[in-house]
């Protein structure tokens, strides 16, 4: 069997370069996720990108399946990018590895356009208790794996305010995305406030 992880490591480290820290979270019933942490220093400042990886290592299942298949069905890891040093960010590993281990706890299949929630500020008053997860190959590229096993995808997180997520329920991923764009809103910024929404 490929070692799915060891090979969804090395594409973050081709992409995103070499991790500066690591933490390791395991959930009762579920296997451990790690959330690395890549530094990009460029001419916007620093930019932080935590990536998880263990959630690719089993494929997501429907489930109202009464069987999961351990082969087949989607596979992603998760990435959120947020400016550096301007809040307490490095807290979000244990939300991250909440939200990573949801399709084993859950049994949701995590993809674009889902909003998930955990319930909490991502960090230390972070004005976000959710994420848009948005469309992957951007930053990091897909992960072919041999058949008969899918790809993995990387898909970036988005921190979404309550009003931008009870928005999003009503209007859908397209609509606040493009309302975003509209507003020249950073989704970096890990304090910026609500995006106007009338």
């Amino acid at each position: 069997m490929v070692d799915v992880l060891a090979l969804v490591e090395a594409r973050l480290r081709t992409a995103l370069g070499e991790p500066d820290a690591r933490a390791a979270v395991t959930f009762l019933g579920t296997d451990r996720v790690e959330v690395l942490r890549f530094p990009d220093d460029n001419q916007d400042g620093t930019v932080v990108r935590y990536a998880t990886l263990g959630m690719s290592a089993q494929p997501m299942s429907d489930p109202t399946a009464m069987l999961a298949d351990p082969v087949a069905g989607p596979r992603a890891e998760l990435v959120l990018s947020v400016r550096g040093g301007l809040a307490d960010t490095d807290k979000v590993l244990r939300p991250l590895a909440v939200l990573a281990a949801s399709p084993q706890v859950e049994g949701v299949i995590v993809a674009p356009g889902a909003s998930l929630d955990v319930g909490e500020p991502l960090w230390p008053g972070a004005p976000f208790t959710s994420v848009l997860v948005a469309e992957p190959g951007g930053l990091v590229e897909d992960l072919d794996l041999d058949a008969p096993l899918d790809p993995v995808r990387f898909l970036p997180l988005l921190p979404m305010t309550p009003n931008e997520a009870a928005w999003k329920r009503v209007h859908g991923a397209q609509a606040l995305q493009e309302r975003w764009l509209t507003n020249g809103t950073d989704l970096r910024d890990p304090s910026r406030r609500s995006v106007p929404l009338d």
